[in-house]
């Protein structure tokens, strides 16, 4: 399958340009990944307005040949600007690595080490590898959080900082020399211009009506909203202990276990990877009722699990699962190979959640490697849980996406450990 070209933005020493990106895909055999450009050039340009006039009167360049260039053309401007998750600050990377590695900087960083590896590859920046290779950190940071906690942790973290400090300026030095920003169609770039700047004033008046509208709702019967939102609040055990019994629906059953999160990381009932699971909520509360099986389970090192034990031993344990709480992976396999507008978009989420939970928990990055938007199931769901009107759709066919999510939950019903 063709992957989707990409409009990205790059934070240059020059400034922020905006240019396009196809990740990985597979023709005849061959695995390819390209930027647009000419040869040894890396085209890029001020804004998504340039870049449109230049992809709808350009003959020659390196993305021509690529499978799904002929969609590109017929973009309007909007679908041209890069959002969020294809914005990439490359001068800001120094200041990146000075703060604490949260799973939040370490993320943000690992997004930027990404694209920077892919054009070192495409454009054969020997010089860019070397940097890239001179420090273990950087390899290590699509592993999230986990390799850079402990003593260890904090080593590979200063080692990495300190090579930024060092050689993110030889980084720099060569991506920037590789811009070109070639000229446009001074007819065409004039209606694109035209295109940015009502798409600018249609957000702003957007905006400005939603902050109108959320003023004047703020005025009315203010003392009784805050009251409802009082009422609103989750109560009983389960919020107290800060634990969570949850409901998963695989393809063949249901099962219940429970869960909760310590310093925002997940732990599950289980040890070793590996997650004790249930038929219904009653075998469960019957099990926990002997709290000694559970001595070395994960949870067994939050400060409210004693609390769990006691009222399951005194019978008392409801183990109702909150809405937010259930989660069904049985169907997605099918609603992906249908198309992106036959997934459920809450379902979805909440499954997505759920892989990617237990799979940190077991100190497994193959989810987190799995869903990079640099590959194809990675952007799929990208596009399905962050909806934006402006960034290009995956196309079909969704074999390929089908099979790596069917792949995600076979390995995670493998770590499952029913009782």
């Amino acid at each position: 399958m063709a992957q989707d070209i990409i409009p990205i933005e790059l934070g240059l020493p020059q400034g922020d340009l905006v240019t396009l990106w196809a990740p990985r895909w597979r023709e005849d055999g061959e695995e390819w990944e390209a930027f647009l450009g000419d040869d040894e050039d890396l085209y890029a340009f001020p804004d998504a307005a340039h870049l449109a006039a230049f992809v709808r009167t350009a003959e020659q360049h390196d993305l021509i040949d690529h499978p799904a260039w002929r969609v590109v053309p017929a973009l309007n401007v909007p679908e041209l600007i890069p959002d969020d998750d294809h914005s990439y600050d490359l001068v800001g990377v120094p200041e990146l690595v000075s703060e604490q590695p949260d799973s939040w900087t370490i993320g943000e960083l690992a997004e930027i080490v990404g694209i920077v590896r892919s054009l070192a590859d495409v454009c054969e920046l020997d010089e860019v590898h070397e940097v890239l290779d001179s420090c273990e950190g950087f390899s290590l940071l699509e592993q999230g959080r986990l390799p850079f906690t402990g003593r260890e942790g904090e080593r590979l973290w200063t080692d990495l900082s300190g090579a930024v400090s060092e050689k993110w300026d030889v980084v720099l030095d060569a991506v920037d020399q590789l811009v070109t920003v070639p000229g446009v169609d001074a007819a065409t770039l004039e209606e694109t211009a035209e295109e940015l700047a009502a798409f600018h004033e249609e957000s702003a008046e957007s905006e400005a009506g939603v902050e109108s509208r959320d003023d004047d709702l703020d005025t009315v019967d203010e003392p009784e909203d805050d009251e409802a939102e009082e009422d609103e609040e989750p109560t009983g055990f389960w919020v107290e202990v800060g634990i969570d019994p949850i409901k998963i629906v695989t393809p063949e059953k249901e099962y219940y276990t429970l869960r909760c999160y310590l310093d925002d990381e997940p732990i599950f009932l289980g040890s070793g990877g590996e997650i004790d699971v249930f038929g219904s909520p009653k075998a469960l509360a019957r099990r926990l009722a002997d709290g000694k099986e559970f001595a070395d389970t994960d949870l067994a090192e939050v400060s409210t699990w004693d609390e769990v034990l006691t009222k399951a031993t005194a019978g008392e344990l409801d183990l109702e699962v909150d809405q937010d709480n259930t989660y069904v992976l049985a169907g997605l396999d099918e609603d992906i190979a249908e198309g992106i507008d036959a997934i459920d978009p809450t379902q979805f989420e909440l499954a997505v959640e759920l892989l990617t939970d237990a799979a940190d928990w077991a100190g497994d990055d193959s989810v987190s490697t799995a869903l990079a938007t640099s590959e194809s199931l990675g952007w799929l769901v990208s596009f399905v849980l962050k909806p934006d009107p402006t960034r290009l759709a995956p196309s079909p066919p969704f074999d390929a996406e089908q099979g790596a999510w069917r792949k995600l939950v076979e390995s995670f019903e493998d770590r499952l450990r029913v009782h």
